[in-house]
């Protein structure tokens, strides 16, 4: 039958309901347990009241088996249709797969062995209209999966485990920094002006001030005013917006988290990172050794350290003095192709480099350290050499996954250093020196280390997932025609 149809025939018994007094969507259902309960602690002739989604069902003359399964598990269930009423209408001939319906009924176990329930009394909850699909795997359905997640999560075990898996992980980091004297905060995601990273905002307008405001690229600057303010060890866990492409890798909107301690340095969030993201791995897999894509990442300690300054150098001949066009000359000469920039700046060239060293496809976690100064115009540089900052950025299976500085307290080099980013930041866009924040720096901040770590990539890795949008429930799609 067509879609309509289907449609209609289920509407049809959802009248035979209403015109027999049962309602189809109950107020409340008071459940003793949950199915995997049920499971656990099964023993026959217990009485049970369990509810769930109907989500197959085998006639056998007058009694009818069928699969009920909510969040935590599934059951079978023994009807006999006949013996099945309310107010003597026999419900189980108005019972459609995919109805919410809650049983009252008894444990027994069948011949074949199978642990089930001798339904006494059916109630239903909420009447499914539309029928559920038949087969929903596959690429040529991606993209229904995820613009109706609420049925992917219904069809697809798999699919809800990576959402409870993500919940598990974000409160295992809180639980982490929280045992560590970490305060959690919650900074404005509707700001004056983008800022705390490189990223193109989107803008908005606020009615009542009649003036522009930006969702936050990034909450850097407002948490480093409460290390100003005295609180010394803090973190968010943030959402971000930056309106720029989509990819398996990007999605306009995305959960950050960031940390800053004060009186620490880049090298105190070195471990911080490592001891949170392999004893996360250990917590959600059961072991360092986890499997991605075909692949196996081993989050054992200690972690690989490369110097990204040295790795540029040996590989492309780059120096952090160079040129945007000597570094551009070098790169062609490296790729010995075209290598195309829309604008020449030299963190445009290096994007092309960044870019070019993820696709060599660093398995296991490396640090790689001493990133050029004017890619980072917030952290601090080091005292032997001012061309190379305190910095470090974390790579697994060719991601990054964190990034953190040594953060930048000098307020008058900072607003130098800040000036110089805008110089060479021509695709952003919509970008300009906070003052406030400078004016923040000027009261003295304390030296500290920051850290930022990408949650879905981080989830993305540790749940087997190809795509953020696999790990994001509700990501941002294209409108349909």
């Amino acid at each position: 039958m067509e879609v309509d149809e289907i449609r209609q025939v289920r509407l049809d018994k959802l009248k035979h309901l209403e015109d027999s007094g049962i309602s189809a969507y109950a107020t409340r259902f008071d459940r003793t347990d949950s199915i995997a309960d049920v499971i656990k602690g099964f023993k026959e002739e217990k009485e049970v009241l369990v509810a769930g989604r109907l989500m197959a069902s085998r006639s056998h003359g007058k009694v009818l088996f069928a699969d009920l399964e909510d969040q935590s598990g599934k059951i079978q269930l023994f009807i006999k249709t006949q013996e099945v009423t309310t107010k003597g209408f026999e419900v189980v001939k108005a019972l459609d797969i995919g109805d919410i319906i809650g049983v009252r009924g008894t444990l027994f176990i069948t011949k074949t062995g199978q642990q089930s329930v001798r339904v006494a009394q059916i109630t239903f909850l909420s009447k499914s209209l539309l029928s559920l699909p038949e087969k929903w795997h596959g690429l040529k359905d991606v993209e229904i999966r995820y613009r109706q997640r609420y049925v992917d999560l219904i069809v697809n075990k798999d699919v809800r485990e990576i959402f409870i898996k993500r919940s598990r992980i974000v409160s295992y980091i809180r639980s982490f920094l929280d045992k560590l004297g970490f305060l959690e905060v919650e900074t404005p995601m509707l700001q004056p002006m983008a800022g705390g990273a490189r990223g193109r905002p989107f803008q908005t307008k606020h009615n009542a001030y009649d003036m522009d405001v930006f969702l936050r690229i990034a909450p850097e600057l407002y948490l480093k005013r409460l290390l100003v303010g005295g609180l010394e060890k803090v973190y968010e866990m943030n959402r971000n917006f930056r309106n720029e492409g989509v990819s398996t890798r990007h999605n306009p909107e995305f959960t950050m988290l960031e940390v800053y301690q004060a009186y620490g340095d880049y090298q105190d969030m070195m471990k911080m990172t490592e001891d949170l993201i392999s004893g996360l791995a250990q917590e959600i897999t059961g072991s360092y050794k986890v499997a991605y894509q075909g692949k196996e990442i081993d989050f054992t300690p200690p972690w690989e350290r490369r110097s990204f300054a040295k790795v540029v150098k040996e590989k492309f001949d780059i120096d952090p003095q160079d040129s945007a066009q000597v570094m551009l000359d070098k790169v062609k000469a490296h790729k010995n192709q075209k290598v195309k920039v829309d604008k020449l700046t030299r963190s445009a060239v290096m994007k092309i480099v960044e870019d070019m060293l993820e696709e060599e496809q660093v398995i296991n976690p490396v640090f790689f350290t001493d990133y050029f100064t004017f890619l980072c115009p917030l952290a601090k540089t080091l005292p032997e050499n001012k061309a190379v900052s305190q910095r470090f950025e974390v790579f697994i299976a060719g991601m990054e996954v964190g990034n953190a500085y040594s953060e930048l307290n000098d307020a008058q080099e900072q607003r130098q250093r800040l000036r110089e980013d805008l110089e060479d930041d021509l695709e952003t866009g919509n970008r300009c020196v906070d003052e406030d924040f400078l004016n923040a720096l000027e009261y003295g901040m304390p030296p500290a280390g920051g850290l930022g770590i990408g949650i879905d990539r981080l989830v993305m890795l540790l749940t087997d997932a190809p795509s953020i949008r696999d790990v994001i429930l509700f990501p941002l799609m294209k409108p349909q025609q």
